[in-house]
């Protein structure tokens, strides 16, 4: 007998967390590790609700210099829930092999203060979650510095190239119609 109540506790918290993953949308499902830190960024308790940034970032790429402007567009919109994401990539053959290195060059060069994940797989079979849904909703990375505006229900509002610099007018309208998106939970 007492081992049946036992089972209450843990068949509890397997429950529990299948309603989580319900609630989650499918593109926030899952966890990457952070850049430089031991710690994971659990994608569903740190963005659901939440209007996201997705961008993959190589920190040897000719558009680098946008961690600038993508920083900026973070402390604007920050205050109205904007959370950004970074997701360096060898995808494209511009990312450190070395960790250390692009987390200078994201932290110390550029003064990022959004969260970046150790590099990860962006494109193909082998892509992260992340980025196989981002691609299954919109589509898949073309180069470094491609972003995805997501809006609080956990769906692509907007993708744009690499070109698109992050005070381009369309790109501050789609993070503003993300902002203004209902969460799931209305």
């Amino acid at each position: 007998m007492l081992m049946r109540w036992c089972a209450v506790p843990a068949l509890l918290l397997a429950i529990t967390g299948l309603v989580q993953a319900a609630d989650c949308p499918e593109l926030l499902q899952g966890s990457l590790p952070k850049l430089r830190a031991k710690e994971s960024i659990d994608l569903c308790k740190q963005y659901a609700d939440k209007p996201l940034v997705v961008v993959n970032t190589a920190s040897f790429c000719g558009f680098a210099p946008q961690f600038e402007g993508l920083e900026a567009v973070n402390q604007r919109f920050k205050p109205q829930g904007l959370e950004m994401l970074g997701v360096p990539s060898n995808d494209f053959k511009q990312e450190s092999r070395d960790s250390a290195e692009t987390a200078k060059v994201c932290y110390a060069n550029y003064g990022v203060t959004f969260n970046m994940t150790e590099p990860q797989k962006v494109r193909g079979d082998d892509a992260t979650h992340l980025f196989q849904v981002l691609a299954a909703q919109s589509n898949a990375p073309k180069w470094n510095f491609y972003k995805y505006v997501v809006d609080r229900q956990g769906k692509v509002v907007a993708s744009f190239s690499s070109l698109t610099k992050p005070d381009d007018p369309e790109f501050i309208a789609a993070i503003e119609k993300a902002i203004a998106s209902k969460p799931l939970a209305n």
